[in-house]
């Protein structure tokens, strides 16, 4: 090699930068954002990985990797690609047994030895299109990934200009420029070959192919010196792509309330409601001891369930930080769901602020109950967004809580909550209602507030209550009569 990158000065890389990638993690950056990787993960073709002992989720990523030639420092975007002298391959690999406790920095997940391979040829960036590039991985010979530049999210020369903006890209440092979609878990003897290329280019110029073989490491991490590797099904989806290559059931999700269902239980009342429960023999479908801050709201959803456990130092430092349950629930939650926090009853912390509220109120959900405290209580009944909760506290999260778990059986106010279960809330309260049972319960509530309307006329009009609350068979046939009557004109 000619470029000095078998120690470079600093190894730059991106977090998300492929459309195909963004997309199978279900977000998409708004901008550019980065990771350093230490020199001492440099790896050449045809060495070894080792997967640590104790751990599960190593992972390849086939990606681009600029070199660069010259000296940049607040460079413009139309300057930036003249500073970059060579591309190559490299293979940007994770351990997604320790991505958590980095909280996204990936100091451990991505910093080992052998960790960023590179090479072995360079390709002169003079003579390519930096949109023409592309880049191919293949685990044991079978291909793995396929893509080119014209699928980035943000343009090669652009994380040149806006690297250099905080600080100067010397000649030799290496900018890894991200994986597309394909990524996934290997094993020890699995062989992983990378390849960039610009099949376009005259004469087609090619970085050949990067090999890593993976080896069984044997030592340990010592939990008395640093946080063990620890896994969860988050991350194993994200290493391998999917929750059915991570041989994971699939999420039963429930289907979206009908325009006619939701337009039938915006009508009814929760009181009577949950009167229609109580006659099927349902009595625990009150989330009790929490009120709306927007007085006078009324919310129909579908239940998107959070689990806090109580608090616990180990266990919020590996789950506190980071993109936590927390903020993955308030970021995949969907139009018309309402998601239900388990804060256990405590209201001495807030389970939401105003940021979080805002995502909400962005994703189009319907609102949030929890049975804890909420902060930026004014800020966030000026988001607009209805929350059921035991009122303002201003404490942080950390307090009593570590988020744990999305999409999940959860309690929250006393009553069990499922994910999908369709949740109503107004001045009364909040009532669970098992999906299977809210088609007859909200027309027959709705059928009893109509008669309800007609009994109290009758109370207004001077008449007792005795006999006509409830209706007797005397009344009843009056009743029926007049609703007859109302029908036919």
């Amino acid at each position: 090699m000619t470029a000095p990158i078998n120690r470079p000065g600093k190894i730059i890389a991106i977090h998300l930068s492929y459309a195909s990638r963004a997309d199978q993690r279900g977000r998409r950056p708004a901008a550019p954002s980065y990771f350093f990787k230490p020199a001492s993960s440099v790896g050449i073709s045809g060495g070894t990985v080792e997967r640590p002992a104790g751990t599960e989720l190593l992972a390849f990523e086939g990606e681009i990797a600029l070199v660069i030639g010259t000296a940049a420092r607040r460079v413009s975007l139309d300057e930036a690609w003249a500073h970059v002298g060579w591309v190559t391959a490299s293979n940007d690999l994770g351990l997604y047994d320790l991505r958590a406790n980095d909280k996204g920095s990936n100091v451990r997940s991505k910093g080992g030895d052998g960790y960023t391979p590179l090479g072995p040829d360079l390709i002169d960036a003079r003579t390519v299109d930096p949109a023409a590039l592309r880049v191919r991985a293949w685990v044991n010979g079978e291909l793995r990934q396929d893509d080119t530049t014209a699928g980035l999210i943000f343009p090669l020369a652009q994380l040149v200009a806006d690297l250099s903006q905080h600080f100067t890209l010397e000649p030799g440092d290496v900018i890894l420029t991200g994986t597309p979609a394909g990524s996934s878990v290997i094993v020890p003897g699995d062989v992983v070959e990378v390849e960039v290329d610009a099949p376009e280019a005259p004469g087609a110029p090619t970085s050949g192919r990067l090999i890593t073989t993976v080896t069984q490491g044997e030592a340990p991490f010592d939990g008395d010196i640093g946080s063990l590797p620890a896994v969860d099904d988050l991350q194993r989806t994200e290493a391998w792509g999917s929750r059915e290559e991570a041989g994971l059931p699939p999420v039963d999700k429930a289907p979206a309330l009908s325009p006619e269902l939701r337009a039938q239980l915006l009508e009814a009342p929760t009181a009577g409601l949950s009167a229609q429960l109580r006659k099927r023999g349902h009595h625990s479908c009150f989330v009790d001891g929490v009120s709306v801050n927007i007085p006078g709201t009324k919310i129909v959803g579908t239940a998107k369930t959070l689990r806090f456990v109580p608090f616990r130092e180990d266990l919020f430092t590996t789950h506190g930080g980071g993109y936590n349950a927390q903020k993955r629930a308030f970021d995949a939650v969907e139009d018309g769901e309402i998601i239900v926090i388990e804060a256990r009853g405590d209201a001495t912390t807030g389970t939401l602020g105003d940021i979080l509220a805002l995502r909400a109120k962005v994703r189009g959900a319907a609102g949030v109950v929890t049975d804890g405290g909420v902060r930026d209580f004014d800020a966030v009944s000026e988001i607009g967004l209805p929350v059921f909760s035991q009122g303002a506290h201003p404490s942080v999260l950390g307090r009593k809580h570590v988020p744990w778990d999305v999409d999940v059986t959860i309690s929250c106010g006393g009553a069990t909550v499922q994910p999908g279960d369709i949740i109503v809330g107004d001045s009364d309260g909040v009532i669970v209602i098992p999906p299977a049972l809210a088609e007859e319960v909200a027309a027959d509530a709705v059928a009893q507030e109509i008669e309800d309307a007609w009994i109290a006329e009758q109370v207004a009009a001077g008449h007792p209550v005795d006999g006509l609350f409830p209706l007797n068979a005397e009344w009843r046939a009056r009743y029926e009569e007049a609703i007859s009557d109302r029908s036919v004109r």
